[in-house]
């Protein structure tokens, strides 16, 4: 756990939490993880048990929504909370201390992994080249070899250094992103990433299956059903 939560710290945040809006154990956790970043990601085995301590205390309470558990502040919450103002607000200094030192880090991390993949695809890019002009210098030296395969070769060539520049400049702006970018872009950037791996996983489960109607039926279902418990779990806006 990060330092900044020392002893009864993870307590007063958590109520700092409940008091900006009600919330489920599962927000908390985001809610978290996205303050610091991803560097400090709570388990629920550490969440949940706080959050029941602090309902047996009477500082907050629940109730069930579309059967999920939602977290308020009861008044007497809301009283320590006031009590502890003054600890609530270094809590918060020692917070953004710790996000800013992060994020730091993070630019530092991305500029020598930017040094280190511009040499990588320099140098990929020239082995590249030097194995297309061996492959062309063979290809003129065999008298099997035609006009149109040939034509083939360049393609492919072409092919090969558009999807190298292409890479390159994905990777750049990814990287840019990352070390400039506020916590939402972040995010986004890491959503994108999963979403593209998650893709072309299906896409090449998908090439070795035999596919027919009901199963292409059972993978829109299960599309669906995964886009909406997105919606409803992952992509709600906090309420104001």
């Amino acid at each position: 756990m990060s330092p900044v939560f020392g002893h009864g710290r993870l307590r007063l945040y958590l109520l700092k939490l409940l008091e900006e809006s009600p919330r489920h154990g599962y927000e908390v956790i985001r809610l978290l993880q996205d303050r610091f970043l991803g560097v400090y990601s709570p388990s629920p085995g550490t969440i949940y048990p706080r959050l029941a301590r602090l309902e047996s205390e009477g500082l907050v309470t629940h109730e069930l929504i579309k059967g999920k558990k939602v977290y308020s502040l009861t008044d007497k919450g809301r009283a320590e909370l006031e009590r502890r103002m003054d600890e609530l607000a270094e809590l918060e200094e020692e917070i953004s201390a710790s996000a800013s030192e992060f994020a730091r880090e993070v630019q530092q991390d991305v500029r020598q992994t930017v040094r280190s993949l511009r040499e990588e695809l320099t140098q990929a890019a020239r082995t590249v080249r030097d194995q297309n002009k061996a492959a062309k210098d063979t290809w003129k030296e065999t008298t099997e070899g035609t006009k149109e395969e040939w034509q083939r070769q360049m393609e492919h060539w072409r092919e090969q250094t558009h999807a190298w520049k292409e890479e390159w400049r994905q990777n750049w702006e990814d990287a840019w992103r990352t070390a400039t970018g506020t916590r939402d872009d972040v995010a986004r950037l890491k959503l994108e990433r999963l979403l593209s791996t998650f893709v072309e996983d299906v896409r090449r489960s998908a090439t070795k299956a035999h596919l027919d109607e009901a199963d292409l039926a059972v993978a829109e279902a299960l599309l669906d059903e995964t886009k909406e418990r997105l919606r409803q779990e992952a992509f709600q806006n906090p309420k104001a």
